[in-house]
């Protein structure tokens, strides 16, 4: 496979390397001991990581940040390519377009940006840039100016897999779980990968790990169509579905792209609980958690408990035995199911695997407990899709539901995510709510997009309350907080459910609940 990142020595330079995907492919290139700087709008947790690992952090995505590179390239500057504002989808850094058939997106698995290295000087960085990043950044133009090779960060990816046995999660939900599961498999079962994952998992430090064995376990991001340009040894799709509307006008989009993933992968491991797979995507390795699908792996005597999972598992018409997990609900069994299918591909024996699975806790923001007050439990969560909400949600309902727990009431505290998703799914997210006793809900957080003025959310949470008795909308984080203040009490389950920045309010509300006073807080809630 041709790929034009030069991973041999010369430096890289990531505008937006605060991102989760961003900031793990630095991490990677740092412990390589490659040249790495990177700037953000904002100094986070994995910026300061990078930065103990040697990285070069600018606090602000200004043109200055490149300066560095033109006194080591003596000043070459070749004349600047006007991008005239446009968005990188269609300019310099390109996203992959929108697929219609599986013909009409093969382009594009070749590299992004080539450059002509005769007119760019070696000491010049290679940049870094996600489809978040527009063209009329200034950072972003000056790298230009400045004859830069610029690429988007999948580019980068598919240049590490290509050195590696790669493994690429996709699907459109549950790829964080399932590749910081297949990571942690791995890495307790003494393959020691190099992990890159959407998400920060305790038993690494972070969102990603460089390991010295053979293997790279990546997330593989549908969102805009970039990992088709991924060829991986081990192939996973957990499921698909329409979750992007920002970049696909159907379905149909979204399964084509599916479909040159599977042509790219050497061995493709499917889940058959999912229609869309089981009649669109040929599978090499098919799981299930329903024992009447035939898969080649299954799971029967399903016990859903408060504290996790129990399950037989089966391959290929015998029993393997039985796995045990600390997540809940089905949807992290079939993540499990997905991670024992590779597991066994590379030759582990199951004895390993069940012996390993149980001690994952699973990623941050993957019904992540916060902290607890007063017997008031505080869970984050990144659902964001109406399939993810109900999944969570119902897995949440086991917790409330069981007799041993000290929850009895579940909230769902959520944050709507895109206008785009929004409108979408409008009757799905009304009506994915059915398993929370409250539910309050926020206005839309945009992730950019201008409002089309024919969403909002109060309209959604006004939709919502068609489906529940119990809906409060508070449009502001402020507002949600101060209303969490009067309406929680003891026995609460707080499920923040979101993509976006609702979980800025946990913090604020765990240090509340844990300055009051208990006889006070059971006197307000009885009033």
């Amino acid at each position: 496979m041709k790929n034009a990142v030069d991973l041999s020595g010369r430096p890289f330079h990531f505008i937006g390397i605060g991102g989760i995907g961003m900031s793990a492919l630095a991490y990677v290139l740092a412990k390589r001991n490659l040249p790495v700087s990177g700037s953000d709008i904002c100094l986070n947790e994995i910026m300061k990581r990078l930065e103990r690992q040697g990285a070069d952090i600018y606090t602000s995505q200004d043109a200055s940040n490149l300066d560095r590179y033109r006194t080591a390239t003596k000043g070459f500057l070749p004349p600047a390519a006007s991008t005239n504002g446009k968005d990188l989808k269609t300019e310099g850094v390109q996203s992959t377009p929108k697929a219609v058939s599986v013909e009409s997106v093969e382009p594009v698995a070749r590299s992004l940006q080539p450059w002509d290295s005769t007119a760019s000087p070696a000491g010049l960085p290679q940049v870094i840039c996600s489809t978040a990043i527009h063209g009329n950044n200034s950072e972003f133009r000056a790298a230009q100016a400045m004859g830069c090779p610029i690429y988007h960060r999948s580019d980068l990816l598919a240049a590490l897999m290509h050195e590696y046995e790669g493994i690429a999660i996709a699907g459109t939900h549950g790829k964080t779980t399932t590749s910081s599961m297949a990571g942690f498999l791995l890495l307790k079962a003494g393959l020691d990968p190099t992990i890159v994952v959407g998400g920060e998992v305790e038993s690494w430090g972070g969102n990603a790990y460089v390991g010295k064995g053979p293997h790279l376990v990546a997330e593989a991001d549908e969102s805009d169509g970039s990992l088709i340009k991924l060829h991986p040894k081990i192939g996973v799709i957990t499921n698909i579905e329409l979750d992007h509307p920002d970049h696909y006008t159907s379905l149909d989009e979204v399964i084509a792209i599916f479909q040159q993933f599977a042509q790219q992968c050497g061995i493709l491991v499917g889940c058959w609980d999912c229609d869309v797979i089981r009649q669109h995507i040929p599978t090499d390795i098919s799981y299930s958690i329903n024992p009447e699908s035939g898969a080649d792996y299954i799971a029967d005597q399903v016990v859903l408990g408060a504290e996790g999972i129990t399950a037989r598992i089966w391959e290929r018409g015998h029993v393997l035995g039985t796995l045990n997990l600390s997540l809940l609900g089905r949807h992290n069994l079939s993540n499990a199911l997905a991670t024992l299918a590779v597991g066994r591909k590379l030759g582990l024996d199951f004895d390993t695997i069940a012996e390993v699975l149980p001690q994952f806790v699973g990623a941050r923001r993957r019904f992540e407990h916060r902290g607890e007050a007063h017997s008031i439990a505080f869970v984050d969560d990144y659902a964001h899709h109406p399939s993810e909400i109900r999944a969570t949600l119902a897995a949440a309902r086991l917790r409330v539901q069981s007799p041993n727990s000290s929850q009895t009431r579940l909230v769902a505290v959520f944050q709507p995510h895109r206008y785009s998703r929004i409108e979408a799914f409008w009757q799905e997210f009304a009506q994915s709510f059915d398993d929370a006793d409250w539910v309050v809900s926020s206005d839309v957080y945009s992730a950019g997009e201008p409002n089309p003025g024919t969403v909002s959310g109060e309209a959604l949470a006004q939709a919502i309350a068609q489906h529940h008795d119990r809906v409060d909308f508070c449009p502001t984080l402020s507002d949600v907080t101060e209303h969490l203040k009067q309406l929680l009490k003891p026995g609460d389950l707080v499920l923040f459910l979101g993509a976006g920045n609702l979980n800025r309010v946990i913090p604020d509300l765990l240090t509340y609940y844990q300055n009051l006073d208990l006889g006070t807080l059971l006197l307000e809630a009885a009033g």
